[in-house]
């Protein structure tokens, strides 16, 4: 639609005459239209822009749904086997699985029935690579999602915006976490608790004692970050206007602090998975972490060191693995970083 016809359309609606419109100026209030969307909108935008971070939650994406949706459906795939001496139909959905012992197909490269091939013991590497994602992807979710995320908002928030007595115990315990390597905290938990926690609760006993020693060392340092944002935020100006018209704490925190510092704590979060899954890895790695007959990618390499030189392939995937996972989402940190704060590209 031209200028002409517009200016046509306003003198028939408002029963005047054609009126000259300035195409300048309805040029400039049209750009003003498409730069009215809201701070989010334009943090996601320029997040879209990063195309490292594009590409780095591409890749976490299909690891994801590889291991949670593919799995399932590759126990599915394949023919049923004779095994065990020729008294056993096995299917799919047992020598598909990360724990089965296939005598017949020990250190095989890939074939139609093991798609990456078999580990020493004859286990499907493919099925196991899945199920080490999994873990790490599970632990890193009640690592940061639960423990992280929950009690350093919680602690942060109270402590910067009460102060008093629990900001000087937040600062205190902190202090204590810091001052001891969380690694080697949790490496000492572990050590001693390993057995007793697989006892109580089987195997997923070493992963929930995992998830909470490495949550126990590293949410203090959310905390920090909600308190010194929240420190800033209540001494703003609508801050004080809501607290002068009657507004209680309980809903100026969840109405003005907790939305203020969403894109910090998501920025955080991401970063602090990349390190969740590195302890995780590496405690598993010395075994620590998951124990067989499960499946880690930590535990993945430290069976396989022996026969790199047999079988370097049954190595080389799950370091390859845990390196992408770490990188993906190190750079998807970054990339929301830079979406969220454009300063810190300064």
């Amino acid at each position: 639609m031209d200028y002409e016809q517009r200016a046509e359309m306003v003198a028939q609606q408002t029963d005047a005459s054609p009126i000259e419109l300035d195409p300048d100026r309805i040029a400039v209030s049209e750009a003003a239209a498409q730069s009215t969307a809201t701070p989010f909108r334009e943090s996601v935008r320029r997040f879209t822009r990063d195309k490292r971070a594009m590409v780095s939650l591409i890749v976490f994406l299909v690891l994801f749904f590889g291991s949670f949706l593919f799995l399932p459906v590759y126990e599915h795939i394949g023919p049923t086997i004779i095994r065990k001496h020729g008294f056993a139909h096995v299917g799919p959905a047992t020598y598909h699985g990360p724990s089965f012992l296939d005598d017949q197909a020990i250190d095989q490269g890939p074939t139609a029935l093991h798609w990456l091939g078999t580990d020493d013991q004859g286990r499907d590497l493919l099925a196991r690579l899945l199920a080490g994602i999994q873990v790490s992807l599970i632990v890193a979710t009640l690592v940061v999602g639960v423990l992280d995320v929950g009690l350093g908002i919680f602690f942060g928030v109270l402590a910067g915006y009460f102060g008093g007595g629990i900001d000087w115990l937040l600062a205190r315990f902190t202090d204590l976490i810091f001052a001891f390597p969380g690694l080697l905290l949790a490496v000492l938990v572990t050590g001693i608790f390993g057995q007793k926690a697989s006892a109580i609760a089987g195997n997923n006993g070493r992963l929930i004692l995992v998830s909470l020693t490495l949550g126990l060392t590293i949410w203090p340092q959310m905390a920090r970050y909600v308190r010194g944002q929240t420190l800033q935020l209540k001494e703003q100006q609508f801050i004080e206007a809501a607290r002068t018209a009657g507004t209680s704490s309980l809903q100026i925190i969840r109405r003005h602090v907790l939305p203020n510092i969403a894109s910090l704590i998501v920025v955080a979060a991401t970063l602090d998975i990349s390190g969740t899954i590195i302890n995780e890895g590496v405690l598993s790695l010395l075994g620590l972490g998951v124990q067989p007959p499960g499946s880690s990618l930590g535990l993945m390499i430290n069976e396989s060191l022996p026969r790199i030189p047999y079988n370097p392939g049954e190595d080389l995937l799950p370091a390859v693995t845990l390196m992408i996972l770490v990188l993906a989402f190190s750079f998807i940190g970054d990339g929301m970083r830079d979406a969220f704060d454009p300063r810190s590209k300064d």
